[in-house]
């Protein structure tokens, strides 16, 4: 099997089973907690997006990456990172900026996971994608994804709801 196909097929196939789980295990869990209580967990996935700093020494291995990509794929997944754990931090405090912060996370993580996707099919990094960055790219980006589509729905469903407890 071609290495593009198989990687494109790993990511369909991780999409498909956190889509499942998100359905029947997380989505009926969500509903049961607290607007802060929901959010956090969500956002705990986020904070090991520092793992995109092994962009750098994947390119040395032979990761086809344009420099200028590259370097976007891993400040934007720092930031996410930041903004997340910022997140975090205000959700437990119950901070009044705890609502718009995760509203800057989600803005942050669509744009940066959108970029990191179209420049990336661009200059066919997936392709030349092994070990860690292969991992990252089938199983971690498609969490990625599906956490933020729950974040957005938490904000967008419990908009006006107070934080409850942590």
């Amino acid at each position: 099997m071609d290495p593009t196909v198989a990687a494109f097929l790993g990511i369909s196939l991780t999409f498909v089973v956190c889509a499942l789980f998100a359905f029947w295990y997380v989505v009926p869990w969500l509903r049961a907690q607290g607007r802060a209580a929901a959010l956090m967990p969500l956002l705990w996935i986020h904070t090991a997006r520092h793992v995109a700093l092994q962009i750098y020494s994947s390119q040395r291995a032979g990761l086809v990456v344009p420099d200028q990509l590259r370097d976007e794929i891993a400040y934007g997944d720092v930031a996410g990172m930041l903004l997340a754990l910022g997140a975090l931090v205000a959700l437990r405090a119950q901070s009044r900026f705890a609502v718009p912060l995760v509203w800057l996370f989600a803005a942050e993580t669509t744009a940066d996971l959108l970029g990191s996707m179209v420049g990336g099919m661009r200059a066919g990094m997936i392709a030349t994608a092994h070990n860690v960055t292969w991992l990252i790219l089938v199983f971690y980006v498609p969490m990625l994804w599906t956490t933020l589509v729950l974040i957005v729905w938490q904000l967008i469903e419990r908009r006006g709801e107070s934080l409850g407890s942590a």
